[in-house]
Formats: structure tokens, sequence, C-alpha cells
């Protein structure tokens, strides 16, 4: 039967506060012992760190174990060995922890480790003026560190991602402080680190901005330690008086001489919070916990000790056991304290006196029915701050009981208590050591828990404890699957790039019927994919991106892994051409040209999506590139084409014509393109014919670049007749169109006797009635009618109309006796003298 849980209470301030003490595991010598070691704890139940202090001296013996270089082990609280590692760099100068379980080791060169607890490491560097000068110090917290340089300035590093350390303001320093700390930007006003330096009999506060003395005469001081919150600080005089201020050092909280402490011997050894109310002062075998109002409580140990402050409580870790020092929650005091009368304490009694079988339960419920919901409640948070599972049974039990007698009571605060204590059960077992209490756990949230749980590799139990959450299994299984990948090694069933498929194969199998039988639908396979490419199994990476439904997350890994022909396949089976584009201009700016286009060439009809699209961008922003492309891939027509697209854009009469003259030569090169290279052929003399006409007219007249009509048509314009008559002779121009253009161009430069004579040269290819509607067109009818007789004969009437000579088409319809159309005329004739002139025409025909 477990201890009553006033067991382990101790009073302070005149029995109004209890402080207890709970054992969490025994070690018993599991650990060596902590005064030879540094020692680094990590808040929150984390492990703890610890390296040989080489400035003190150990015996050595047979069971001593000898350190060629600087080992660092890492424990769980249960004294479990997590890790060792081998620290191969400069000398250590500082290690703790982060916020995530992360070992951050950093050198006196200005270097800086994250470990996790499987003892993979990224490294940073504080730059290359802390390497210089060197770093003598350093304090690290959850998110972030800040280093004292040899030149005693400070560099703040925000987050571990590697960022640049920033300069805090400059402190003026001369030589190093006594001792000095800092307060995370989470804890300060500013939201800015805060970084405290105890020099001579005062303190410097130094952030971003500024130095500031804060007049202090009661220094100089040996220890700081500023509380959880971040709104005490507590600090040890060289005398051992141990004085509490406020962080802005308004208001002296308190003070105790740890001088008057009997049985203290030798230095004081740490000052740490013991919540946000008690300070823990430790000596070898004694730590001393100081109230607010001077009252102090005595824990002896055997030997040396390390204490972690925690935001509820300070953890105790000795030689032989691991305790966990905090003021008795409200809940569980109102409950257990005795004498108490709050309504909590009387549920408890009630279902005490109902389990025995005692009348006195319906009384006492009766009693403190109007209080009823609170006490049920406060019992249930009372459950959630005990250690033992014998007591959470009963605290909930009794709270059930409770709720039996409530019409209306939400369960849910209940059934949520139950979960919880289950899962800090199973964490707090000695083999996974994570003795997290319920209001750290609230504080940091499940998720992180099951994250913690997943650093050591204990993926089962993360997976129960998300699926018994019903949180989704997904971080657990990433992590899972790429601690599988990196423990695995492929067996080699073959030879050359097929020696190690059929360990991949196996792994990738397993992976992914474990996502598909766990529902990891948030987990990325690419993200594990690019671990497995990380660790030189490309085989596995290229097997597990093959399930990847996202080909954005697919491509990018692919390309890195050089895996250019599946990137291009995948990237053109997603349809998204932003992607396509993305994985061509990689490929382009990479591979050697040849290779590039080969590439493309070789995917078939898979790939002429990416093909086109090349083409299509090509075309707009890299003729050069579509050129090559052409060309490399003997498509000649298109590289002919491409070559006739440019001339077309060319000012420069030599360039152009030397773009004709390829195309003419590509097109020659298709035997099915025999009619376009001779089109070449031509207008690339043509081009050359109008350079020389241009050179005769002394650059007056502009011929380069018209189409042959256009040529022909201004040299008539410009009274270069033979010139228009070898243009015809050369390129074969047809009399038809000879002839309607130099009837349009001598119709244009109004040279009639010129026409005429041009008419009668011979006989005309178009006919007449050609001559005379243009003439009519241009508005020349006189010259016009004289065309209207070499027409035809039925034409002639209608021809005499369109050239406003009504009398002339009477004429032609008494020549020909047609009377209908000599009576249509005199309807349609446009006065009555005209009218008059038909009718006397029409009379002679009687």
């Amino acid at each position: 039967m477990a201890d009553h849980p006033t067991a382990s209470w101790q009073a302070m301030q005149n029995g109004n506060v209890f402080y207890r003490r709970q054992q969490l595991y025994s070690l018993n010598g599991k650990l060596p012992n902590l005064g030879d070691y540094i020692v680094a704890g990590c808040r929150y139940a984390g492990p703890l760190a610890i390296m040989r202090d080489n400035t003190k001296l150990i015996a050595v013996g047979r069971a001593t174990p000898i350190f060629a270089k600087a080992q660092i082990q890492i424990y769980s609280p249960a004294g479990e060995g997590l890790l060792l590692f081998t620290w191969d760099q400069a000398k250590v100068i500082r290690f703790g922890w982060t916020g995530d379980e992360r070992l951050v080791v950093v050198n006196e060169e200005g270097v800086y480790r994250l470990y996790d607890l499987q003892g993979d490491y990224t490294q940073f560097s504080l730059g290359s003026d802390a390497g210089e000068v060197g770093v003598i110090d350093a304090r690290i917290h959850e998110t972030g560190l800040v280093a004292m340089t040899g030149s005693l300035h400070l560099l703040e590093v925000k987050g571990w991602e590697g960022a640049k350390p920033l300069t805090l303001a400059n402190p003026g320093l001369s030589e190093p402080p006594f001792v000095w700390t800092l307060i995370p930007p989470d804890f300060t006003i500013s939201r800015h680190v805060e970084v405290l330096l105890s020099v001579e009999s005062s303190i410097l506060t130094v952030d971003n901005l500024e130095s500031v003395d804060q007049r202090v005469s009661r220094g100089p001081f040996t220890h700081m330690a500023p509380s959880p919150n971040g709104k005490s600080l507590a600090l040890l005089t060289f005398s051992g008086m141990l004085w509490v201020v406020s962080t802005d050092f308004q208001r002296n909280l308190a003070e105790f001489d740890t001088g008057k402490v009997v049985g203290a011997e030798g230095d004081v050894k740490q000052v740490e919070w013991c919540g946000n109310d008690a300070i823990l002062v430790t000596w070898d075998g004694l730590a001393l916990l100081v109230g607010p109002f001077g009252d102090t409580l005595q824990y002896f140990y055997a030997g040396s000790m390390f204490s972690i402050t925690e935001p509820d409580g300070v953890r105790i870790i000795a030689s032989d056991v691991c305790d966990f020092v905090q003021k008795v929650p409200v809940s569980t005091a109102s409950v257990f304290r005795p004498g108490s009368t709050s309504p909590a304490a009387i549920l408890y009694d009630a279902w005490e006196n109902f389990s025995h079988r005692s009348p006195k339960a319906d009384e006492n419920i009766r009693s403190i029915r109007p209080d009823l919901v609170s006490a049920v409640d406060e019992i249930i948070d009372a459950a959630g701050q005990e250690w033992e599972p014998v007591w959470q049974r009963k605290l909930l039990n009794a709270a059930n009981f409770g709720k039996a007698f409530l019409d209306l009571y939400n369960p849910t605060d209940f059934v949520n208590m139950g979960k919880t204590l289950k899962v800090l059960n199973a964490v707090r077992f000695y083999e996974i050591g994570i003795p997290i209490t319920h209001s750290q756990y609230n504080y940091l949230s499940p998720t992180h828990l099951i994250s913690r749980l997943t650093s050591r590799n204990l993926h089962l139990l993360a997976l129960r404890v998300s699926s018994y959450l019903s949180l989704p299994p997904d971080n657990v299984l990433k992590h899972w699957a790429t601690a599988k990948i990196l423990k695995s090694k492929p067996v080699s069933g073959g030879a050359g790039k097929d020696a190690d498929m059929t360990g991949d194969e196996e792994v990738s199998r397993s992976i992914v019927e474990k996502f598909e039988k766990l529902g990891g639908v948030g987990v990325s396979y690419a993200e594990i994919a690019k671990k497995a490419w990380e660790v030189g199994r490309t085989g596995l990476a290229t097997m597990l991106l093959d399930h990847e439904p996202r080909a954005s997350d697919q491509v990018p890994l692919l390309l890195a892994m050089k895996e250019d022909r599946i990137a291009l396949q995948k990237a053109v089976d997603s349809g998204n051409t932003d992607l396509v584009y993305h994985v061509l201009l990689h490929l382009y700016n990479r591979l050697p040209l040849g290779s590039f286009f080969r590439l493309i060439e070789d995917g078939g009809s898979r790939l002429a999506p990416a093909s086109r699209l090349l083409q299509v961008y090509a075309r707009e922003q890299n003729p050069e590139m579509l050129r090559d492309f052409f060309y490399s891939d003997d498509r000649r027509v298109e590289s002919a084409v491409l070559s006739l697209e440019e001339a077309g854009r060319m000012q420069d009469p030599a360039s152009k014509v030397t773009s004709i003259k390829a195309a003419q030569k590509f097109f020659s090169e298709d035997k099915e393109r025999a009619f376009e290279a001779k089109m070449m052929d031509e207008y690339s003399r043509l081009l050359n014919f109008q350079q020389q006409l241009e050179k005769e007219s002394s650059d007056q007249i502009t011929f380069f670049g018209l189409s042959v009509d256009e040529t022909i048509r201004t040299c008539l314009l410009n009274g270069m007749v033979k010139k228009a008559d070898k243009v015809k002779s050369d390129f074969k121009v047809p009399d038809k169109r000879f002839w309607y253009l130099k009837l349009h161009a001598l119709t244009a430069t109004r040279d009639f006797e010129g026409l005429e004579l041009f008419s009668r040269s011979k006989r005309s290819p178009i006919g007449y009635e050609a001559f005379v509607r243009h003439l009519v067109e241009k508005g020349h009818l006189k010259e016009a009618t004289a065309y209207v007789a070499r027409c035809d004969a039925h034409k002639r009437v209608d021809l005499y109309v369109e050239c406003g000579e009504w009398r002339m088409a009477g004429k032609e319809c008494k020549d020909r006796n047609d009377k209908a159309k000599l009576e249509q005329l005199r309807k349609s004739c446009p006065n009555s003298l005209i009218a008059r002139e038909l009718d006397q025409i029409a009379t002679s025909m009687k």
C-alpha cells in the first residue's frame, strides 16, 4: 500500500503552506559521482548530460574509466543511459539543452553543435570574429544562446537554425564578470533576451539596445538564478547572503543568511528555484529549501547532487535517488490537508465512507450539495497532481462517486484526466524515464510529449499514445521511417546498380504498408525519401517517391538525386506546366546541351508535352536554344521555319539574306521540301537583286524586303521599265499579273499615253474590260471610254454607262438593234435631256 499523500508533506509559513518531496526513481548507483562532472539538466523532466570535469582530481582505480578524449554522457532521470559520444573538437566551454531536448555544445572556437538523443548533430558557427578572439563562456536557454567572447562582448543566437549571431550592447567590461545569467525573451517585457552580469558590487543588465547599471551595492555575487517566470532573481553574495529581488531591481523580496545553516559544509553548489515561490540552495549532501518568508526545509542526500529548476518545482538528482520537490498544489491541499473542511475534502471523505458502507456518506453529500460541482472538479485536478497510481485511482473514484449525484455534469474533464494519467504513468515508467508532471504536460501539450518519445526511438509507445489520445500519427510514422532507413542495411542481391535492390524493396514495402495501415495521410513520402537519399540509399529513395502523390514534392528531390528523366516524367504526368518549366530550366542549366536535348528526344511520346513546352518557352525567350534543339533532333523543316521567322524580324540586309540562305539549306536537306527550298533560293535572289536596285537608285528608293509584285510596281512607278521587265523575266511572273501591275502603275503615274502604247503592244492577256474598270475606279472616265470599243460587244453598253457616256451606250444599242436594252437605258438615265436623246435614237430605230 502506497503511503498517504501527506506522508511526504512538510509545513512552512506556520503551517499555511506545504511542500512535498516525491521520490521519482531509485537510482542505485546508476550515475557516477556528479561532483566530478560538469552537469546540464533539461527542464520538463528531461535528460541529464554530464562531462568529466578535468579541473578535479579523481582517484584512479580498476573501476574508474579512463577517457582518452572528452566524452559526454546522457542519462534519463531514471539513470538509464541514453547516449554516449566523444567530443573531438576544441575545448568545451558550455553545454545545455534546447526546448526540444537537443543538447547544445559550445566550444572555445565559437563552434556549436546540436545533438539529438540518437547522436546525430548539426554544426554551426558564431562567426569568424568569435573564432579569432575565442569564446570564454556561454549561457544556453530553450530557444537560443548568448556567448561571451574573449573581447568581453556578447553574441546572441536566436533559434537553432544557424542564424547569424547578433551583437548585444557593449557592457564595457574590462574583465570577465564574477557570474552572469540571462532571462529568456519569452519572459522579458521587451521580448528580447536580457543578460545580467555581476560586476564589482553591482549588476549590469544588457540587451540588444543598451547596457544599464542597476547600481546594486551588495555584490559581487557567486550565484544568480532567475525564476522560471522571469519576474524574480535569486542572488548569493560571497558572504553567503541569499537575496531575492525583482528582475527590475525595484522590489526587495527576501533575504536569508546561508552561512548560519546547520550542517552546511563547504561552498554552495547551486542556487535553483522551486517553482516561482521558493529557492533551493545546495551543498554536498544537503539541499536547503528557502521559502518566501525565510522559512526553511532541509533535505539530506549521500554525496553530491544536481538540481534542475522546473516551472512547478525542482528536480534533485543524487547518486541514489531522483526526487521532485514542489509546493503542494492547491487542489491536493484542499483534499488531503489535515482538518480540511473544503467541499473536495468532504466529498473524498463521503466516498471513503461509502466504500466502508457507512451511512455517513449520504450526510456528507447533503452537506456540500450546492458546491458538489466544484468539489468534483477539484478532486479531478488533485488526481492529476498525484504520482502514485493508487491515489490517482482513489481520487478519480471519489470524483466519479460525486458526479453520480449531479443531474447535469459534463464528464469531459473526468474522461480526459483518466486518459492523461494513463499516458503520464506510461512515460514515467523507469525504462522510459520521463517524470513529467500534469502541469508540465498541460503546458507542453501532448504533441510535444509524443515528439520526445520519438526522439528516443520509442515509436511503438508514441504510436499507442497518439492513438489513445486520438492524435494523428504522422510525425511518429515519419520519425519511425527515418530511423528504419538509418538502421536498416541493404541486402546485396546482385551486382552493380542492382546490388541493393533486395534490401531497398523490403524497407520500402514495410514503410508503405505501415503508413497505409496506420493512416499516415499527412506524411510526405518525399521527406522520407530525402532522408534515404541523404544516407546514400538512392534506390530506396526512388521507390518511396513513387508513392508520393504530390508531384511538387517528388520532383525537387528527384532533381537533387539527379534522376533527371524520372523527374521530368513526373512533372509531365502532373499536368503542371510551371513544374515542367522548373525541371526543364533546371536541367538546361545543369546538363551539357547535348545531354539535355537527348534526354527530351529519347523520352518519346511520354515527354512530348515537355518538348512542346520547351519550344514555346525557347521561341519567346531563347531562340538560340530552340535552334540548337531543332538541330540536335535533326528537325530540318522546323529549323528552316525558325530561320525564316528570324529573317522576318531582321532589319539588317546581310543578316536577313544569311537567314534566308540558312532556311534554303535546311529545306534542301529534306527531299519532300524541294518546293520550299526553291522558294527560299528565289527569295534570296530577289533580296540580292533588290539590293542592286537600291544601289542603282543611290539608296533613294527602298526595294529591300518587298515582294516580287511590289518590286515590279516600284520599278514602274519610278520609270525603271527595263528593270521591271527583268524581274518579270527572272522570276517568271505570269503575263496576266504583270499586265495588271503595269496597268495600275501607269494609271498611278497618269501616263495615259504610255498606257495606250502598252495596250497596243500586243493582245492584252487580261482583256480590256480590266482597263476600263480600273480607270473608272480611279476616276479617269474619259480615258476609260477609249477602251470600251475593244471590249466584248455584249458588255459595251454597260461599260459606256459606267463611263457616263449614255449617248454612246444608246448608239451601241441602235447598232445592235437592241430595243429592250435601249428602253432600259431610257428608264434609268439620270436626266430628261439624255432621255430625249435616247427617245430620238429609239424613234430612228422604228
